[in-house]
């Protein structure tokens, strides 16, 4: 879920990341300069960044995952915890803001490399926009997830044209392994990531069981979309989303729908936030089994529900992680199977 509506999501469920490091020396396998293409810019890298900033959670896990906390020097928009197996790397790592920090903030940490996991992040609204830190002659990277197949000039999360694959996340994976210089261990990662997406959706065949995933909100919520992070989730275990009809990346929909469409599974956001109603999955759940016009599906009645974190529900390393937990959600209730 992008940061407009994500500031503390609890991790629920998740696996821990084995990452992919000799020891976290952050030496670089090459020094060759490096172009990309990237969400329509053209990024070239000269040397491997010394001193990069991380300006999402998301970018960050990669980079941590890729044994390079000593060449990052400042990280920002938490959402959840970070991953077990990072603690210890993430903790030699300055935190800028637990949100979005300002310009200024991010300069002062004189970087020689920008991330950002939301096209938003840098751009008019965000932190800064790409062609501002460009003129200072600092390269910026954003994830190829949030801007391949999808339109982000509207309001809200954006839309997508066709739906978002797995092979984005791995694809940003090896744009920063180049990008650093440590291309091989970039291939061991998306190599466990894959190896893990084999084994969760091993012998699983739930093209007979339909869900729905709720990220926050009692009064309007926000549900997910055919085509975004929780779409890969969906497609993998061959199930199908009860709002796949929607481009939108999380469009606002009323329960009388919800109702109506009646999901096997709900998949719910645990948030920590205070930013809007039901933010937990307890309150969530407790509004499922009061309200009159939810008590009655099918996935309250049977209590069905599988709890995800926010960086699970987003294009990122973690989604890895909902695939696992959705999985395993679905053969505990006895579907897919």
């Amino acid at each position: 879920m992008p940061q407009a509506r994500s500031t503390a999501l609890l991790l629920a469920g998740a696996f821990l990341l084995t990452a992919c490091s000799d020891g976290g020396s952050g030496a670089a396998d090459t020094k060759a300069a490096v172009t990309l293409k990237n969400c329509g810019e053209t990024v070239r890298v000269e040397t491997p960044p010394k001193r990069a900033v991380s300006l999402n959670q998301g970018t960050t896990e990669i980079m941590l995952s890729l044994g390079l906390a000593d060449r990052i020097v400042g990280t920002a928009t938490w959402t959840d915890p970070v991953l077990k197996n990072l603690e210890k790397a993430n903790a030699k790592v300055p935190r800028l803001a637990d949100n979005a920090p300002s310009y200024e903030k991010v300069l002062a940490a004189e970087p020689d490399f920008v991330a950002a996991s939301f096209v938003s992040t840098l751009g008019k609204g965000g932190v800064a926009t790409r062609e501002q830190f460009g003129k200072l002659g600092v390269p910026t990277y954003v994830s190829p997830s949030d801007c391949a197949g999808k339109d982000n000039t509207g309001d809200g999360d954006g839309s997508r044209r066709t739906p978002l694959g797995i092979d984005a996340v791995y694809g940003e994976i090896r744009d920063l392994a180049a990008v650093f210089g440590v291309e091989e261990r970039g291939e061991k990662l998306v190599a466990t990531l894959k190896q893990r997406m084999k084994k969760a959706t091993s012998g699983l065949d739930a093209s007979d069981v339909s869900v729905l995933y709720w990220f926050a909100n009692a009064e309007s919520p926000y549900m997910a979309g055919c085509c975004g992070a929780p779409g890969i989730i969906t497609r993998s275990l061959g199930a199908k989303n009860v709002f796949d009809d929607s481009h939108e990346e999380w469009p606002q929909i009323n329960w009388e729908t919800v109702a109506d469409r009646d999901p096997d599974v709900l998949v719910i956001g645990d948030l920590t936030r205070k930013s809007q109603t039901a933010e937990s999955a307890a309150r969530k759940i407790g509004f499922l089994e009061s309200d009159p016009v939810t008590r009655n599906m099918t996935a309250v009645r049977e209590k069905r529900y599988v709890l995800l974190s926010g960086q699970a529900m987003n294009p990122s390393i973690r989604t890895v992680d909902g695939v696992e937990t959705v999985a395993a959600g679905l053969r505990a209730a006895g579907l897919g199977t």
